[in-house]
């Protein structure tokens, strides 16, 4: 049986990963989380959460499955699942065709975007000048959603000029959003494009 000492190890990992995802450029709790990934997904597994680890893409995370329509006693939901808004689903839909797209043509391991380069993407969706004007003042909102969700990294800040701002787009973007998951999304905005654009 493990003693306190022992699970103070590796406790800062787990309560890292219970608040969000751990990253490879992360050195000191990537090597902790690689020095005891057994005991941690021991951990996890005994209160029904999972341990995903993407040594490739850097990065690792824990998700909670769906309860099965047949257990009469499910947990509780530990992770609450987080609605988007059409802009941030939009704009999390072009990051990562965005990443696809520097996959294919470069051979970097980051992609980083200015708020610039989000705008010019985005805007795409917007006819009209009014919208795309209401859209660069409130593109805040979906770029700190993303933030805090651990798609969107903060590299290089301008307080002078917020166009300047440079933002990793992480990897674990390629697990949150699969390509069944891409197929989704487009069918659904593609509702609501006609509409915006009408506007």
């Amino acid at each position: 049986m493990e003693n306190t000492n022992t699970r103070s190890i590796y406790a800062h990992v787990i309560i890292k990963l219970l608040q969000g995802p751990v990253y490879a450029d992360e050195k000191n709790l990537w090597r902790d989380l690689q020095s005891w990934q057994t005991s941690i997904q021991e951990y996890f597994t005994k209160i029904g959460i999972q341990l995903l680890i993407n040594e490739a893409d850097g990065y690792a995370r824990i998700v909670q499955p769906e309860a099965d329509d047949s257990d009469e006693n499910p947990l509780p939901r530990l992770m609450r699942k987080q609605t988007m808004n059409y802009e941030t689903t939009l704009l999390c839909v072009i990051l990562r065709e965005t990443l696809e797209e520097f996959d294919i043509k470069t051979e970097g391991t980051k992609l980083f975007l200015t708020q610039k380069d989000i705008k010019e993407r985005i805007e795409l969706f917007y006819k009209e000048q009014t919208n795309r004007s209401k859209l660069w003042k409130e593109l805040a909102t979906p770029i700190n959603t993303l933030k805090n969700i651990g798609i969107l990294k903060l590299t290089r800040e301008d307080p002078v000029n917020r166009d300047n701002n440079q933002y990793e787009v992480k990897r674990i973007i390629k697990s949150l959003v699969d390509n069944d998951k891409m197929e989704q999304i487009r069918n659904k905005l593609k509702t609501y494009v006609d509409t915006i654009q009408q506007q």
